[in-house]
């Protein structure tokens, strides 16, 4: 079935709300203060995303308490979050642990679910942030009979910015999905520093945390965990298009008013040439985008080709788009005041997010059995 993937009437209203509130609220300035700080993350800024716009909820049905949107709302927010390198948990809470509780389906992860959507609780889903579509990441914690939790997961996106986590654990009947207070006995995160200054990632490890609760057994955990993982990475494709997009807009911006040798630098032919093809990878990568992100919306069948031809295609854009502006600005590029470089990180750390572009080539080429390399 066609589908028109150009952008709705709501979708650009609510692009307008959000770019409007990130204007206002993320300033490059006060995302750089906060790199630098103890607190990275902004909860003022995403508690007004999660409850006046409703950012939160937005993939979750009205019966729970959630917007009822789709897929191509979400990442028309992950547009703009990416465009301003937002550091609010809306990947890991809004997507990762919200797509797994509500794949998941039981009556106790619908309760868990309506917390998130009204912006009461933030989550996120305890497994390694590059861990592709089809990753196996039950092994890493185990759960008894009485859902006590022993394990540790690593590079979870978005956990010390989380109430609570979602946690795919091993117990003695099978895989299942498990709630876990992140300051619950028996918890511990450990925060590396991560390439990503705006998306901190923590190191989890479960040593007898009793006041786990299990949501979700072996008849749905699995493919929630499937789902969530699938979602996640057709989503972030668009996350990585508002990158790219801003670098790009922000380059052609600069060169138009930088002077060398009494011209505008970018009137130079070599560098307009090289923004016209980045320009042309944007274009292409915002098709690609939008469609991972319309069938998702649809259910459709073939939302796993769609996402990993997005994922194989998008991250690479985002990185080269990131490069280019760091080096086109010259030396004012290369510096820590200004944003290049937050956005350069978060390219080359969305790269190998929720599976690399090797990964999705990979598996692109089994979903449309195409053989390999003699």
């Amino acid at each position: 079935m066609s589908s028109d993937l150009l952008y709705s009437d709501v979708e650009n209203d609510l692009r307008a709300a959000v770019r409007g509130l990130l204007a206002d609220r993320c300033a490059p300035s006060d995302v750089l203060a906060r790199c630098e700080g103890d607190e990275p993350y902004d909860s003022a800024l995403w508690r007004t995303l999660a409850r006046e716009v409703g950012v939160a909820g937005l993939l979750v049905p009205e019966k729970l308490g959630g917007q009822g949107a789709s897929a191509r709302e979400a990442a028309v927010v992950l547009e703009e979050l990416g465009s301003f390198v937002a550091p609010v948990p809306f990947l890991g809470s809004a997507v990762l642990a919200t797509t797994a509780l509500l794949a998941a389906g039981t009556t106790e992860a619908d309760a868990a679910v309506a917390g998130l959507a009204e912006g009461e609780r933030t989550a996120a889903l305890a497994v390694p942030l590059p861990s592709a579509p089809g990753a196996e990441v039950f092994p890493g914690v185990r759960a008894d009979a009485d859902g006590v939790l022993g394990g540790r997961v690593t590079s979870v996106a978005d956990a010390t910015a989380a109430d609570v986590l979602i946690v795919p654990a091993t117990g003695p009947d099978g895989p299942g999905l498990y709630e876990v207070r992140t300051d619950a006995p028996g918890v511990a995160l450990t925060v590396p520093v991560p390439l990503d200054l705006t998306r901190p990632i923590a190191d989890v490890t479960f040593d007898g945390a009793a006041a786990a609760r299990r949501i979700a057994g072996p008849a749905t955990a699995a493919a929630a965990v499937e789902r969530a993982l699938l979602t996640g990475a057709g989503l972030l494709a668009s996350e990585q298009l508002g990158l790219a997009q801003r670098c790009l807009d922000e380059t052609v911006t600069y060169l138009k008013e930088r002077h060398q040798f009494g011209r505008v630098v970018g009137s130079f032919q070599s560098l307009k040439h090289r923004l016209a093809d980045l320009w042309l990878e944007v274009v292409q990568a915002r098709a690609a985008a939008r469609n991972a992100a319309d069938t998702l919306a649809r259910d459709s069948a073939d939302a796993p080709v769609a996402i990993a031809v997005a994922q194989a295609f998008c991250a690479p854009v985002a990185v080269r788009a990131a490069e280019e502006c760091v080096q086109l600005h010259g030396g004012i590029g290369m510096t820590w005041e200004h944003p290049a470089h937050l956005r350069l990180k978060r390219a080359k750390a969305d790269e190998i997010a929720l599976g690399t572009p090797g990964r999705h080539r990979a598996a692109l080429a089994a979903l449309v059995e195409l053989p390999a390399a003699g």
